[in-house]
């Protein structure tokens, strides 16, 4: 059952992972016009890729991490922290300014509940091959 749960956490976060790269990098290469501000201020388009630049190096330590998933705890949780973190900035501004359909309802979902689940579940396989 270890090698199972291991393989399936495994997978599950090869997939997961794709969110934080495809996002990030899409935000490296297009800074503001990620979030349809095509004319946005060159401070906020700098902003913008440097904090995308950060998610995709998030989604690329996720990825690091796979083939010895089991190993990882502390890195997990630390990763898993600054992105609910990150998740709870989002849901202030949602709370300040409304709840906004479409993307930014998929990433408050990983950000507060998929990335959570993940760092159990890998303290659950880490226990389980120890």
């Amino acid at each position: 059952m270890p090698d199972k749960s291991r393989r399936a956490l495994q997978i599950a976060i090869a997939v997961a992972g794709c969110v934080p790269v495809g996002a990030g990098l899409a935000g490296v290469l297009t800074g503001a016009a990620m979030a349809d501000l095509p004319a946005a201020p060159y401070p906020l388009d700098l902003h913008v890729r440097y904090l995308s630049g950060l998610l995709l190096g998030i989604g690329l330590a996720f990825w690091g991490m796979i083939p010895h998933i089991e190993r990882y705890g502390q890195a997990v949780r630390l990763l898993t922290a600054i992105v609910f973190i990150g998740g709870l900035g989002r849901l202030l501004g949602v709370m300040l300014h409304g709840f906004h359909q479409g993307p930014m309802t998929w990433a408050l979902g990983m950000e507060l509940v998929v990335t959570p689940l993940i760092c159990l579940w890998q303290a659950r396989v880490a226990r389980a091959t120890a």
